[in-house]
């Protein structure tokens, strides 16, 4: 149904987007969906000049996502579902794309039957090659979490999979292949351990990326009652899969780069196991109170979430709580998902957007600058959904207006609630709300089309320009169905810069690098992360929408291990620039 709309750069004729179109093109049974009626017909809502239009098809990523029975589920493992990545792994200056994927419970498969992750390559004319069988990085298992980062500083980036059972450490050779490091490195561990979401910083400054990994809940397989024997707990009075509640949690772990290729595991001498053991899902590192060292913030299930401060000692502390950045505005825990960053309102200090289950909106914490937050989700105009269990988000600024804007994704864990009128469905649309620019924002997900509106059980997201034409694509895994590429469609009508940075002291990958481009008193910033959304690692390149502006006024890039500044003044727009630290722009 979604069909490619080609676009024309600089030429001034736009491909045709609008609503009518779908509506020709909507098969009758989606009729019966209110929400599809409303976009297609309602002269009450607006379309906007941007499109999010699904061609995953189209491009080639047609891979199926196996996570767990399809219309029931009876373990927890069933349906948490999975992360996925956008990372140039060939390094060609186009996005190339990794999903993760799943298993089902007491399957027996056929020889070459099992599902696998996949890699698919990116053609550089909008469609994708799958290339696993050629990388070496098809597995089978349950895979939740990827994180990606050049962690033995050879130039090429790395990937780190979490997976229920053994993650792996895959070794980019810069060939187009992969090899499996993770004992080499050590990194394996003996015990079956449930990793989630995982990110590489480097916390200790010393220009090697360490690796933080969320693991989620002790849950042995050997432990799983087969299906004439299990028994449900209830939700809303249906029988359900139970958890995580009543099961027990496990505790994260942080590994010490030792500069050779190998790990330590510091999580007893760092202090990241004084919080106990906690349902983690998604971690991310940034630097929260601009002290110049990387913090940690992971959204937690059904538990306190954590902010770990760094003590600049080897340490860290949970200040959570204190910060205020650990449960809801009335002090309730949530169920929290996926974790998105951003200086969403410009004033130099980076914020946090947490997705939770239904029943409960997500959160936006606005960072006071002082080491705590205030969770404005209702002041923001974020509060105005709650019927969605929500997984996937960023900061995106879709529109390019310098705004960084929230993308989310949703899909419920039971099946079974299609069978009951709960006002709540297993698939899900997309929400998308726009940065207003005075601390506010407004649901605008009726006027982005069918790669917003479409509905499907989501988990991961990653967001990037995949087509390099200057406006942010997101990627989203779907359970039990293929992924779901969506292009954005005349997002690059206003300008932007995208930096690339390489680090030379610091590590290669130039995680924690912090960028801010100004264009006259409108500063914004952001920094080089790896991990997000949930269990998902998006584009390390950072883009900034610039509006009408077609000249960056100036661009400051601070190094995290030196912590010098290198600044470059009267920058065209509509260019991605590479910046090797200590060398400047490389043409």
């Amino acid at each position: 149904m979604n069909l490619p709309r080609r676009r024309f750069l600089g030429s001034g004729i736009i491909a045709l987007s609008g609503t009518l179109t779908e509506a020709l093109a909507t098969p009758l049974w989606k009729w019966r969906d209110p929400s599809l009626l409303q976009t297609a017909t309602s002269p009450h809502v607006e379309t906007s000049p941007v499109q999010l239009v699904d061609v995953a098809q189209h491009s080639g990523l047609t891979a199926l996502n196996v996570w767990g029975g399809i219309d029931h589920k009876r373990s927890i493992i069933e349906a948490k579902g999975s992360g996925l990545a956008f990372f140039d792994y060939d390094h060609d200056g186009w996005l190339d794309i990794y999903l993760t994927n799943g298993n089902r419970l007491d399957a027996q498969w056929a020889p070459g039957q099992a599902p696998t992750s996949h890699l698919y390559k990116n053609n550089r004319d909008g469609t994708f090659t799958d290339v696993t069988e050629k990388s070496g990085i098809g597995r089978t298992g349950w895979q939740t979490g990827v994180c990606v980062g050049d962690y033995n500083n050879d130039g090429w980036d790395d990937l780190f999979c979490c997976f229920w059972g053994h993650n792996i450490l895959f070794r980019n050779n810069g060939d187009g292949t992969f090899t499996d490091v993770t004992q080499k490195a050590g990194l394996a561990q003996n015990i079956y351990r449930w990793g989630t979401g995982c990110t590489f910083l480097d916390y200790d400054r010393d220009g090697h990326l360490d690796l933080f990994v969320c693991n989620y809940l002790k849950l042995d397989p050997e432990k799983i009652l087969p299906a004439d024997k299990t028994t449900y707990c209830q939700w809303k009075g249906v029988p359900s899969m139970c958890g995580p509640r009543g099961l027990p949690g496990d505790t994260n772990i942080l590994y010490r780069n030792n500069g050779d290729g190998t790990f330590t595991d510091v999580s007893e001498k760092s202090g990241i196991l004084k919080p106990g053991p906690r349902y983690s899902i998604t971690a991310v590192s940034y630097d929260f109170d601009n002290d110049g060292w990387p913090d940690i913030y992971i959204a937690v299930d059904s538990e306190p979430s954590i902010l770990f401060k760094n003590n600049h000692d080897g340490t860290f502390t949970d200040v959570a709580v204190m910060a205020g950045c650990a449960y809801s505005d009335n002090g309730h825990e949530q169920a929290g998902m996926g974790v998105a960053v951003a200086d969403y309102d410009c004033d130099g200090f980076f914020d946090i957007f947490k997705t939770n289950f239904s029943d409960d909106t997500c959160n936006l914490y606005h960072n006071n600058g002082d080491g705590t937050f205030t969770d404005v989700t209702f002041d923001s105009g974020i509060g105005v959904n709650n019927r969605y269990v929500a997984w996937g988000c960023g900061f995106v600024d879709y529109d390019n207006d310098g705004w960084a804007d929230i993308i989310q994704v949703n899909g419920h864990v039971y099946p079974e609630i299609d069978n009951y009128n709960f006002g709540q469905t297993f698939k899900n649309p997309r929400l998308v709300y726009k940065n207003l620019g005075n601390g506010r924002f407004k649901d605008v997900s009726a006027e982005l089309g069918p790669g917003v509106s479409e509905r499907f059980s989501s988990r991961g997201a990653a967001f990037g320009d995949y087509d390099n034409d200057g406006d942010i694509d997101a990627v989203i895994l779907n359970l039990n169905d293929p992924p779901s590429l969506l292009r954005n469609d005349g997002g690059n009508r206003q300008n932007w810069i995208k930096i690339k940075l390489i680090g030379t002291k610091c590590n290669r990958t130039a995680i924690g690098a912090r960028v801010r481009v100004m264009v006259g008193k409108h500063i914004q910033m952001d920094e080089v992360h790896s991990g997000t959304s949930v269990m998902s690692q998006s584009d390390l390149r950072l883009h900034f929408g610039l509006g009408k502006a077609d000249t960056v006024d100036l661009i400051e890039v601070k190094w995290p291990t030196t912590q010098k500044i290198e600044r470059f003044e009267k920058m065209k727009a509509n260019q991605i620039l590479t910046i090797r630290e200590g060398e400047g722009v490389i043409k």
